[in-house]
């Protein structure tokens, strides 16, 4: 570790990067200050919301988000150079496109646990639909050029909970490192020996959670997890790793305000074990 946790680090990324409608920006401040306020502390918030996003191809995207997303990596370096616990929430996946190879020029020790209901292992080559954020982790692994620098060893990296995915990523991921786990009964034990206590840097895409737990997300896939055994995981996680960092994405905002701030706090609960070291850090501060 490069120094000592002094406190958490909770940053909203309203900017676009590739959001298709504004409300997974809303839903990133919406998120980011119910986990700061479990924290404690003030959520710094960047850019603003795009109250005219709609959908693009990936390479407009990339260039029009260029600054969103070296925010974002930013954001997490600043963070682990200060001995701060990054914990960010952002509209869509692709800010991994920044943050995971910032994790890994920090932390070459880490692993990254991808939670996520799809692979977001697309290329150029076999995206089905040109989203930006179906190439996500792809790119971040280096498997196509971002124009960003550094990439995350894809040997790294857990993704858990998968249960979509197009044919071409599922080619890429069987000839690739990537250790995929899908949600199944043993999917806690199955996980435990994946990441085998290294440090970890976890990446939430709320889609992960079962529809009929957590509808508030704009491509749900049946089959996922429950609140509650997404707890436990993160719970097994923070019991059993040193949690580096952590990203939450995809929480489609509802209209209605109440609404938002009812399934901002359902969402933030299953966080709460991963934010322990921040909590605990937070108490020292004035």
């Amino acid at each position: 570790m490069e120094g000592a946790v002094t406190r958490p680090h909770v940053v909203a990324l309203r900017c676009r990067t590739c959001e298709r409608s504004p409300a997974p920006m809303h839903g990133a401040e919406a998120l980011a200050r119910a986990l700061a306020s479990r924290l404690g502390v003030e959520p710094r918030l960047i850019g603003s919301v795009d109250e005219d996003a709609s959908p693009r191809d990936y390479t407009d995207d990339l260039q029009s988000s260029r600054g969103c997303l070296l925010e974002a990596g930013g954001q997490v370096d600043d963070a682990l150079t200060d001995g701060r616990l990054p914990v960010l929430t952002a509209g869509q996946c692709s800010i991994a496109l920044t943050t995971l190879p910032t994790v890994a020029r920090h932390r070459p020790d880490a692993k990254v646990l991808w939670l996520d209901a799809h692979g977001d292992f697309n290329t150029p080559q076999t995206t089905e639909s040109g989203y930006l954020s179906g190439m996500a982790l792809a790119g971040a692994c280096g498997l196509w050029e971002t124009g960003f620098e550094g990439v995350m060893a894809p040997d790294r990296v857990v993704m858990c909970g998968v249960r979509e995915l197009d044919r071409g990523e599922r080619e890429l991921l069987e000839r690739s490192p990537v250790t995929v786990i899908g949600p199944r009964l043993e999917t806690l034990v199955d996980l435990q020996n994946a990441l085998d206590g290294a440090p970890t840097y976890v990446h939430v895409d709320l889609d992960v959670l079962d529809p009929e737990a957590f509808r508030a997300v704009d491509y749900p896939v049946p089959g996922g997890l429950p609140v509650d055994r997404l707890f436990d995981l993160l719970d097994a996680v923070a019991d059993a790793c040193e949690v580096v960092g952590i990203e939450i994405t995809h929480f489609d905002a509802p209209a209605d305000p109440l609404e938002t701030e009812r399934f901002a706090a359902l969402a933030s609960r299953p966080i709460t074990p991963l934010l322990f070291v921040a909590s605990e850090a937070a108490d020292g501060i004035d």
